[in-house]
C-alpha cells in the first residue's frame, strides 16, 4: 500500500497504530493521520489515498458516515476498528458500502490479516473498474464507427458491408484507428 489515511482521535491510539502500521511488510510511502472526520473529508479532497483506517468513535461523529463516503468516493480500501460490542451493529451498516469492520482489541496478527484482505479487496475493485473503463471506450468507438458506417451508407450509398470494408482499409492504409478514421468520416459529412 502506498498511501494512508489513519483517523483516530487519541495519540495513544495513533501511536499504536502508527507502529502497527511502520513495522512488518506494511511499508506504506505515507501515513496521513486526521482526529475528526472533517478533518479527514478535507485530506482526502486533497490526497489520493489506497487505505482508509478509522478508528472509532471519533469527536465529531462515530466514523461509519465518512467510512460510507470514503467507500462510495474513492477507490481505497476502508478499515474500521470498532469495540465489540458495538462490531455487530456497525457491520450491519457499512458491510454492503465494503467497509471492512474489526473489532477492538486487535491482535497483530488480525490487524495484517485484516489489511491483507483490504488490500486484496482493493485491488479486485481496481482491476474490475479498469476493465469497465476498456469496455466503455470500446463501446464508444464502435458507436462512432457505426454512425460513419451510416454517414458512408446514406451519403456514398455503400452498402454495409462496403461501408466496414472502406473504414478498414482507410484504417490500414493511413495507420490510424478505425475510430480516427470514423471521426474523419463523420467530420467530412457534417
Amino acid at each position: 500500500m502506498e498511501n494512508i489515511l489513519l483517523i483516530t482521535a487519541s495519540k495513544k491510539s495513533a501511536d499504536m497504530l502508527l507502529n502497527l502500521l511502520q513495522s512488518g511488510r506494511w511499508q506504506p510511502a505515507r501515513i496521513l493521520i486526521a482526529s475528526s472526520c472533517n478533518e479527514a473529508r478535507r485530506l482526502l479532497i486533497e490526497n489520493n489515498v489506497d487505505l482508509i483506517l478509522i478508528n472509532t468513535p471519533l469527536p465529531d461523529e462515530f466514523g461509519h458516515d465518512f467510512a460510507v463516503h470514503a467507500c462510495q468516493n474513492t477507490l481505497a480500501g476502508v478499515l474500521m476498528l470498532v469495540k465489540a460490542e458495538l462490531a455487530p451493529s456497525v457491520s450491519e451498516r457499512v458491510e454492503q458500502e465494503g467497509v471492512f469492520v474489526i473489532t477492538k482489541p486487535i491482535s497483530r496478527p488480525i490487524f495484517y490479516q485484516s489489511l491483507h484482505l483490504v488490500n486484496s479487496s482493493r485491488m479486485r475493485v481496481y482491476t474490475l473498474q479498469k476493465e469497465n473503463r476498456k469496455l466503455r471506450q470500446r463501446i464508444e468507438d464502435m458507436r462512432v464507427i457505426n454512425r460513419a458506417k451510416c454517414l458512408l451508407i446514406a451519403e456514398k450509398h455503400m452498402s454495409e458491408d462496403e461501408a466496414h470494408s472502406y473504414i478498414e482499409k482507410q484504417a490500414m492504409n493511413y495507420r490510424q484507428t478505425r475510430r480516427d478514421i470514423a471521426e474523419e468520416i463523420i467530420r467530412s459529412f457534417t
